[in-house]
């Protein structure tokens, strides 16, 4: 296709106006410019990597031979060369996107190749997680002076191993409570892309880094009362379930919505393995103590994530029919009673296979009212999985049994066709 002959040939024939020509003219050219920048960005940024890799590979094949001073200027060269470089950018490139995040990754690499090799030279004592987190901290400011996204990723990555390093894997010597305030300082750079470049390839790996960074850093403030820390994980994936149905993302792809998608995953998770007795037999046998429990961290982050999630479900909902809620977005609240039933009575363990039940039902509905083959079967998944449950958990005969196992295999065929022969009817 020849688009500017045949932009002309339609103008001469009177189909369409000079302007629209034009128009269309200038609307793909900057479609393939921006695909073309991404393409630069990504090959920047992977040459600054390698680049630097290089660099410490040609330092340390011949590191033992060097004298101190030579290994301290060495240290230092990888710094001051990515400092010149986002120099530079600053006062002459400061528009191109492919320079911002190169020099700036360059630098971010520098930053911690540096620390390791003066703490080498001068055997300065320290451990993984205080390295971590002077990189992390010293890092920050790139985000911002630089504006770049891809050192706002990296940052992310690097104070999520920080907390796993210091509080899984180094527990129980220290906590990594520094983690919550960092990742609050990289929110402001997310909130600024998402208003002015809200389609970028950056916001699609943001809306999965953020949420997944703070599923896996919350169960380091578990400590003496872990038990909360369910209420606190129900919360936070009701609060991301909630972020996830906000305007911004509904009008976005589906697997551009990490919120939604963790939220939605983890709620389902989380029910199933409340679904069995044993979850509520040990509940009852950890003897939690209530002299004390509001000063736990568990107890702070259930609370704060519980009334943040409590919050966006008014605001999310203000307005609207209250027919229009969706059931899993009610899952957080109705969790929270149960837990405390379960602390003493075995009917919580009934009362989560209700709400999965019910769960499963609603989204049937939910995908028959609105057409989609996709949510239909997922609710028929999260009845089938709830049988699959029960069939190893209750003490049921093979012929109940078997007689569940066909009966949801059946509502499969039916609903189906039942969905297939509507879609018929209305073309």
């Amino acid at each position: 296709m020849n688009l500017p002959k045949d932009l002309l040939e339609l103008v001469q024939n009177g189909v369409i106006t000079k302007d629209t020509a034009e128009n269309i003219n200038d609307y793909y050219k900057n479609k393939n410019g921006a695909s073309t920048n991404r393409l630069f960005v990504v090959f920047g940024v992977l040459g600054a990597v390698l680049v630097g890799l290089g660099i410490i590979l040609i330092i340390a094949h011949n590191w033992d031979d060097l004298p101190r001073f030579t290994k301290t200027t060495l240290a230092f060269l990888p710094l001051l060369i990515g400092q010149v470089l986002c120099g530079y950018v600053l006062l002459k490139k400061q528009d191109s996107q492919t320079w911002r995040e190169s020099s700036t990754t360059f630098l971010f690499f520098s930053i911690g190749a540096s620390i390791s090799l003066v703490s080498q030279i001068y055997h300065i004592p320290g451990n993984l997680s205080s390295f971590l987190l002077t990189w992390a901290l010293l890092s920050l400011p790139l985000i911002y002076i630089m504006k770049s996204s891809i050192t706002s990723l990296l940052y992310l990555t690097g104070i999520t191993y920080y907390a796993c390093e210091t509080s899984y894997w180094g527990y129980p010597s220290v906590s990594s409570y520094a983690y919550w305030p960092m990742l609050l300082l990289a929110l402001p750079h997310y909130y600024l892309l998402s208003k002015h470049k809200p389609q970028s390839n950056f916001i699609f790996f943001h809306n999965w880094f953020i949420p997944l960074s703070a599923v896996i850093t919350l169960g380091t403030l578990a400590s003496s009362t872990e038990e909360l820390m369910f209420i606190a994980y129900f919360s936070l994936f009701g609060l991301l379930y909630l972020i996830g149905n906000r305007d911004f993302f509904i009008n976005q792809k589906s697997r551009n919505n990490g919120y939604k998608i963790l939220g939605t995953i983890g709620t389902v998770i989380l029910l199933f393995t409340a679904s069995f007795d044993f979850f509520w037999e040990n509940l009852r046998n950890s003897h939690i103590e209530l002299n004390g429990i509001m000063t736990t961290p568990e107890f702070l982050a259930a609370t704060t994530l519980t009334v943040l999630a409590l919050t966006l479900l008014v605001l999310n909902k203000k307005g609207k029919n209250i027919i229009s809620v969706k059931p899993l977005s009610l899952v957080f609240v109705l969790f929270i009673p149960t837990f405390f039933i379960g602390l003493n009575l075995s009917v919580s363990v009934v009362l989560i296979n209700i709400y999965v039940f019910v769960l499963g039902l609603l989204t049937i509905r939910d995908g028959a009212k609105r057409n989609h083959l996709g949510i239909l079967n997922y609710g028929l998944v999260i009845i089938t999985i709830l049988v699959v449950c029960r069939f190893f958990d209750a003490d049921l005969s093979f012929i109940i049994r078997g007689v569940l196992f066909v009966s949801v295999g059946v509502s499969f065929f039916a609903t189906n066709y039942w969905m297939l022969k509507k879609r018929k009817t209305n073309e």
